[in-house]
């Protein structure tokens, strides 16, 4: 495994983050295609034994069950000092007008709850899952300010968003003297660049680290483009994702297989290496449901792309209109 400092910090983390998303309670949440507890720990098990450090959930999935499954794996499986841990908030985790944003109200109880569910006195990287226009951006940088100082929280990073977003959240913590964000995540492939054009320049200029989600696309660059799974036929945020430039995604994903079958790998090597060779990339979040996947994203950090798979990786390309914020 290689390691790589967490954007400008001193911290260091493996050059994969494990995406958690696919851990949880199948009864609990939107989610039916989750790996429950049984299902779940041997997978989180041997990403620790192959040296993945790093680990990236949300109160969110399962409504909680993502944070308890991948709490009680760590606190059984590796030294908590060992382990960068993740999580998120901003999701709906109850009815009523404070069950879900960036209040000072709602931080402040779920990062408790995070805290209980994890099973760990603090969290190294608490994220805002989005931003959030109804609550005054000034309210959420101070509360966030307030869980660093109080020990709660190690570093803060954020989610998609506008660059102009960003940039605002940045001076704001600057000018005030607030822990700044360190990382962002957002969603980066082969099928989906936009973040190139203003996102990456701002985070290489700051000093930020990217933690892409979705690097494979859902799944879409890793098997045929018509090829179904459980997870694709339920999953309405990918189908709201992925809806644009249907032929020029096509292909992509053809590019992906010609350059996989020519060097005799499977495809998801090629994407997540494509991924990785971004200089603005700190780890991409893979999520995995078999040790398959687990061994497809350990082998892509051994692929080194040519320039001229690049080129044809790269070629049939054409733009979106941003998603996922």
């Amino acid at each position: 495994m290689r390691y790589v400092r967490l954007g400008t910090t001193g911290t260091q983390v493996s050059a994969l983050a494990l995406g958690c998303m696919s851990f949880g309670d199948p009864a609990r949440g939107s989610h039916e295609w989750t790996l429950d507890e049984d299902a779940s720990r041997p997978l989180i098990r041997r990403a620790l034994e192959a040296g993945i450090t790093f680990f990236d959930t949300a109160n969110v999935y399962s409504l909680g069950s993502s944070e308890e499954i991948t709490g009680r794996a760590i606190a059984d499986f590796a030294s908590r000092e060992d382990v960068v841990l993740a999580t998120k908030v901003n999701g709906r985790m109850a009815d009523g007008p404070n069950g879900a944003g960036l209040s000072r109200k709602h931080i402040l109880w779920q990062i408790d709850e995070s805290l209980r569910r994890l099973g760990t006195d603090y969290i190294d990287l608490y994220q805002i899952h989005r931003w959030d226009d109804a609550t005054p951006v000034e309210e959420t940088l101070e509360t966030l300010d307030s869980l660093v100082r109080s020990g709660k929280v190690r570093y803060l990073g954020a989610s998609s968003m506008w660059a102009w977003q960003f940039e605002k959240a940045l001076s704001m913590q600057a000018a005030n003297g607030w822990a700044r964000f360190v990382t962002m995540q957002d969603q980066y492939n082969l099928i989906y660049r936009e973040e190139e054009r203003e996102m990456y320049p701002l985070c290489e200029a700051e000093g930020i680290g990217v933690l892409p989600w979705s690097p494979l696309a859902r799944g879409r660059l890793t098997r045929d483009w018509d090829a179904a799974t459980a997870r694709s036929g339920t999953d309405e945020f990918g189908k709201v994702l992925y809806r644009q430039a249907e032929e020029s995604d096509r292909r992509v994903a053809a590019a992906v297989a010609n350059v996989a079958e020519g060097r005799g790998i499977p495809r998801a090597q090629v994407a997540l290496a494509w991924v990785s060779r971004n200089p603005v990339v700190t780890a991409p979040i893979v999520g995995v449901t078999t040790e398959a996947h687990l061994d497809d994203a350990l082998s892509s950090l051994d692929v080194s792309l040519t320039a001229e798979e690049i080129t044809m990786l790269e070629s049939a390309y054409v733009p979106h209109a941003p998603e996922g914020f």
